[in-house]
């Protein structure tokens, strides 16, 4: 056993263990160990095991000992070989025992990702390191672990830390990413790739939204969020700010799954596979969260600013602000302009709350640039409440049990559009017929004998104004339009039953496109108002 030395300050006192403790000198270590502790009675004890090389049952009992003297004992930087002495005799279910970690250098290392919470750079060809903003990170890394696992276990494709190192003053977290690219390179060095990435990163955010989590799994953004518009409205007249909390109250609770910091350096290509990282943030929660988020990562934070997207994400304003619009679009499935607006208003509500709350926290009413930029944020946010008046996003699309029975649903969704662009009587009295013939032929043959969905979409594209509805099945492969119409001059005795209702919908719809794409039946209706 070496001299054993120990150093004391404000929170603790920590006593450096180092060489061997056996039943030849564990006597000795326990009578030094009590006269340090003597130095500084009542202080919290750590023992810093990092030079310790052995212990054996002699030992564990003075560890055991001291701990009897105080509850709140924490062991730290000790060795694999050691702590596995601890972990067989359970000392690690009594205690905090924390392992030693190596050390890695970013130096010079390619910064590859960044989150709310932590920088994310490439150490070698194989791994990445993500290192923490919080210098005692060791829960937060615990944390996005168990959330990684689940987010894994649920469906989403993500990396999972195998290894905790220690980062200058700080502790990251190291993950195999093998030559991975971020979407913020790849759109920065490849621009030609940029649609590509709107479509996978929307296949990506689709499919983190339709994930249902297990109730208490992860955090609800709901709660958050409402303490952010609670922080926010103190700062606005009190008309806007009592309409602010009140818009965000309003919002209905949601179990599915949120990112909570979904950008493009959080999106990697390992080979031909996109993975998800930067987990710490995932909550369940209504997505216009997540759009909220995804509005100041592309625009609002540069919005005084337009440097600060460049040496965020690589890519230039401009640039940013197109991928949003297409990613806007996309994930609606929709070119209705007025819809994607409608919904970016409600995305900027939500994100200039948040950025207001985040600068005014972080002492920007005390520096005169910070200062300007809220006030920017505030005179948004109060003109986006005088239009507002619900942060629900609204649904262009239906996906409903393809049956009789739900029909008088679907006709009242797409009733629900036509009446928001004033559609005529006459013309909407034919849209209904033709969606009521195209909806129950699907029912009755899509899935024959059995049962299956369909998808109803809505689109309202203005100058000229013309509503298109698209219908998309899984079901057997059949084109309507190839039946022949019927002869409507025949008799009643010479005319055969059925057949009249494509003909109907041909005949008052301005144009009927059929295709079948990956296994799906695609039936698009327009209609000119």
């Amino acid at each position: 056993m070496e001299n054993i030395r120990s150093t004391i300050n404000e929170d603790n006192l920590t006593i450096y263990l180092s060489g061997r403790i056996d039943s030849g000198n564990a006597h000795e270590v326990e009578e030094t160990v009590l006269a340090e502790i003597a130095k500084a009675p009542g202080k919290p004890i750590v023992l810093d095991a990092e030079e310790l090389e052995y212990i054996s049952s002699a030992g564990l009992r003075v560890i055991l000992h001291i701990r009897k003297m105080d509850d709140r004992l924490k062991v730290v930087g000790v060795t694999p070989e050691v702590y596995e002495i601890f972990d067989m005799t359970g000392f690690t279910q009594m205690f905090p025992v924390e392992k030693a970690y190596r050390v890695v250098s970013v130096e010079g290392c390619e910064e590859i990702g960044r989150g709310a919470n932590g920088t994310i750079y490439r150490i070698d060809k194989d791994n990445v390191v993500k290192v923490y903003n919080n210098a005692d990170a060791l829960e937060d890394i615990q944390h996005e672990r168990e959330v990684a696992r689940l987010a894994l276990i649920l469906g989403i494709p993500t990396a999972i830390s195998y290894d905790v190192v220690k980062v200058n003053d700080s502790y990251g977290s190291v993950f195999e990413l093998l030559n991975a690219r971020s979407f913020s390179k790849i759109i920065s060095t490849e621009p030609d790739k940029l649609d590509w990435c709107v479509q996978e990163y929307v296949k990506m955010l689709k499919k983190i939204h339709s994930t249902v989590v297990p109730e208490g799994d992860l955090p609800d953004m709901r709660e958050t969020a409402i303490e952010w518009a609670e922080f926010t409205k103190d700062y606005l007249p009190d008309n806007y700010g009592e309409k602010l909390l009140s818009l965000f109250k309003a919002i209905p609770v949601n179990d599915h799954m949120i990112h909570g910091d979904y950008h493009t350096k959080n999106l990697e290509l390992t080979g031909d596979e996109v993975l998800l990282i930067d987990m710490d943030t995932l909550a369940v929660g209504d997505p216009i969260f997540e759009l909220g988020s995804m509005y100041n990562a592309f625009i609002g934070f540069s919005e005084c600013d337009p440097e600060v997207i460049k040496s965020f994400q690589g890519f230039d304003l401009e640039t940013s602000k197109l991928f949003w619009n297409k990613v806007l679009k996309a994930y609606l499935n929709t070119s209705d302009e007025k819809l994607i607006k409608d919904v970016e208003d409600k995305a900027r509500i939500v994100g200039y709350t948040r950025l207001i709350r985040r600068s005014i926290r972080r002492g920007g009413l005390d520096d005169e640039q910070k200062k300007l930029e809220i006030d920017h944020w505030k005179g948004e946010l109060m003109e986006l409440l005088d239009k507002v008046d619900t942060l629900e996003i609204p649904s262009n699309e239906l996906d409903i049990e393809a049956t009789n029975e739900n029909l008088q649903t679907v006709l009242d969704f797409v009733d629900k559009h036509l009446d928001a662009v004033d559609c005529p009587m006459k013309e909407k009295m034919q849209i209904d017929v033709a969606v009521e013939e195209i909806f129950v032929n699907i029912a009755h043959y899509a899935y024959h004998p059995g049962k299956g969905n369909a998808t109803v979409r809505v689109e309202v594209n203005e100058e000229p104004l013309v509503v298109s509805i698209t219908f998309i099945d899984n079901g057997i492969p059949y084109d309507p339009l190839a039946k022949e119409d019927p002869d409507i001059t025949l008799s009643a005795e010479d005319r055969e039953i059925g057949g009249l209702g494509i003909f109907m919908v041909k005949k008052t719809m301005d144009d009927v496109v059929y295709d079948y794409k990956d296994g799906k039946n695609i039936l698009t209706l327009k209609k000119n108002l």
